[in-house]
């Protein structure tokens, strides 16, 4: 099964970044990295109770460690999660 998330960047300054999180740009939540102690926060989980809220975090959050750890800290604007 394909598996896709999209984040677009909301905030980031030295300690954190804040990346909507979804399944498409309708349907998102929030999520949280705090770059110095390399801890997630769910801000906001997804607004459809349909749709399962734990999944879209945890591949988001895979995501943001790629930026974090292979690709130095740089955060796009917009990027995704795709297997």
């Amino acid at each position: 099964m394909a598996s896709y998330v999209l984040l677009l960047k909301e905030h980031e300054d030295d300690e954190t970044v804040v990346y909507r999180f979804g399944p498409n740009e309708n349907v998102m939540g929030k999520i949280e990295l705090n770059k110095v102690t390399k801890k997630f926060a769910e801000l906001e989980t997804l607004p459809d109770p349909d749709i399962p809220s734990k999944f879209y975090f945890d591949r988001a959050a895979q995501r943001l460690v790629v930026c974090l750890i292979r690709e130095g800290g740089k955060f796009p604007e917009r990027t995704a999660f795709e297997s």
